[in-house]
């Protein structure tokens, strides 16, 4: 599966409507960008049940703005619409790889009872 573009009107739809998703937020000008995409390229032909997206971080800045985007290359990765995984600077393939066998091997219902007792705790605090 080839990999798809991702906007502000695009963003919240794909990470919700599918199983995994993993984001590589990127720009033209970036090096390490550049040198990352042939490796999120070929992990995309290898899985197709993943679903890879790529941001341009300068033609959707205030998507890279709301999601905190600071240095990039940046990988997230959401599973059932919950981000799982976030790291900046890019990833051998072998490392990507296991990026992905983690996420897929994630028991989600325990991810999710996380998720819900770290918003609860917040919650008190505030």
């Amino acid at each position: 599966m080839a990999t798809v573009d991702l906007t502000a009107a695009t963003f919240q739809s794909t990470i919700t409507d599918n199983d995994i998703v993993l984001v590589d937020w990127w720009a033209s000008w970036c090096g390490p960008c550049r040198q990352f995409a042939p490796t999120f390229a070929a992990a995309s032909e290898t899985h197709p049940k993943v679903v890879f997206a790529k941001v341009d971080t300068e033609a959707e800045q205030a998507l890279a703005g709301a999601a905190e985007i600071t240095s990039i290359p940046t990988i997230m990765a959401f599973r059932d619409g919950i981000l799982v995984f976030r790291q900046s600077g890019a990833l051998p393939p072998a490392a990507l790889e296991q990026v992905i066998a983690g996420v897929q091997a994630l028991d989600m219902d325990d991810v999710r009872r996380q998720v819900e007792s770290a918003q609860a705790t917040s919650s008190a605090q505030a």
